[in-house]
């Protein structure tokens, strides 16, 4: 698909590998540098998710009208000025828990910014029949970063401390900046794109679109419900059951490795039995695996059950997120891509802050695994929204 594309995809394998080597280091940093309580933690998370979508929400317009190379290596700067200030204020013994919470919102706000001229810049550089090729590339990659990110950045953490994770991350987003940079070619902007439209403009283009707006909905239920439940997983097999950290980690490592399978697998998928079939069954299969979680007992059983169930979803996410990035990109037009792709990072994220605060309820009130059994049922209605004569056989 060309150098462009090879440094483009370049770029986001750098920043995605450095975004998983830190997972989990602000709260880290939070328990063990700042001794900060569960409540504030959940509220580092939470907070930081909610907040920085709706500082994200005007980013549309302005990166719609903008060329996108330079809103990408703008956002990846300040990325990693963001990042890197932590471990500066560490070693000046000026670390505190608002700038933890100000480098969330600033860096998810910028990540939100980045995806939408990615995405708007993608379709520019891809022709329309590669597209679903392309985000194939692009979903494998993150899940092999989600599979080796977390162990390394782990043996990290235990060598160097969590502070040490961060800067690598802040390394990577400099890294994406220069690998944009050695793109060539033409850009893409819309200096004439409507500012009367406002901040709503991304909604009313989805829900105007029957078969975009079943999607959009699918998606931002299937994943806020998935992600409801992560916390109050944890809180299971740690907490619980008392899962040693090494096996809680390889219960999440060795399944993303399905989704890089799934991934590499949905194009030849799609060319076989048409790219509508193969969106509706992957989708259908990554809404009924999560209630297998239900079974989730103490125990080597309890393990193998989640590597089974957790494997089998991400596969099935593997194959259906490409389809889905592609038949989002297919049906929006290029003058309008960075607006949609920010309406639907934003109501995602939104939908999931929500989310993740009403299953941490439910968990409290019932119990860890009342609440991911209620999500896997509720999850099992959300396929019907794929009825539709979207598609591209």
């Amino acid at each position: 698909m060309g150098r462009s594309f090879r440094w483009l995809w370049s770029a986001y394998a750098v920043s995605t590998y450095g975004t998983w080597i830190a997972f989990g280091a602000f709260p880290l940093i939070a328990v063990q540098v700042l001794h900060s309580t569960a409540f504030a933690v959940s509220l580092l998370e939470a907070a930081g998710l909610a907040v920085a979508a709706v500082v994200a929400l005007p980013s549309g317009p302005w990166v719609e009208r903008r060329a996108k190379r330079p809103v990408m290596i703008a956002m990846d700067l300040l990325r990693f000025l963001a990042m890197a200030s932590i471990p500066l204020a560490y070693f000046c013994d000026a670390l505190s828990f608002g700038q933890l919470l100000a480098v969330s919102v600033v860096s998810g706000t910028a990540s939100i910014a980045f995806t939408a001229a990615s995405g708007a810049y993608l379709k520019h550089l891809v022709h329309g029949d590669r597209l679903l090729v392309a985000n194939g590339r692009f979903e494998g990659t993150s899940w092999v970063a989600i599979a080796a990110g977390p162990p390394l950045g782990g043996a990290l953490v235990g060598v160097l401390g969590p502070v040490v994770t961060v800067l690598a991350d802040a390394v990577s987003y400099l890294l994406s900046a220069l690998g944009i940079l050695r793109i060539r070619g033409s850009d893409v902007a819309s200096p004439e794109a409507s500012r009367a439209s406002g901040l709503l403009s991304g909604w009313r283009f989805i829900l105007g679109d029957r078969a975009l707006r079943r999607l959009f909905l699918n998606a931002i239920l299937v994943s806020g419900l998935i992600m409801a439940t992560a916390p109050v997983l944890t809180v299971l097999l740690l907490g619980e059951y008392h899962f040693p950290a090494w096996q809680y980690g390889l219960a999440f490592g060795v399944p993303a490795l399905g989704g890089f399978v799934g991934a590499r697998l949905s194009a030849p998928l799609c060319a076989r039995y048409g790219r509508h079939r193969v969106m509706v069954v992957s989708g259908w299969l990554r809404s009924f695996f999560p209630l297998g979680l239900a079974l989730v007992q103490p125990g080597v059983a309890g393990l193998l059950t989640v590597i089974v169930v957790e494997g089998l979803l991400i596969t099935c996410m593997g194959v259906f997120n490409p389809i889905l990035a592609t038949e989002r990109l297919q049906r929006t037009p290029a003058d309008r891509a960075a607006q949609v792709l920010t309406t639907w990072s934003v109501s995602s994220k939104l939908v999931q802050a929500a989310l993740m605060v009403i299953w941490g309820g439910l968990a409290t009130l019932t119990s860890p695994l009342a609440a991911i059994t209620l999500s896997g049922l509720l999850l099992l209605a959300t396929p019907s929204l794929l009825r539709t004569d979207s598609a591209g056989a």
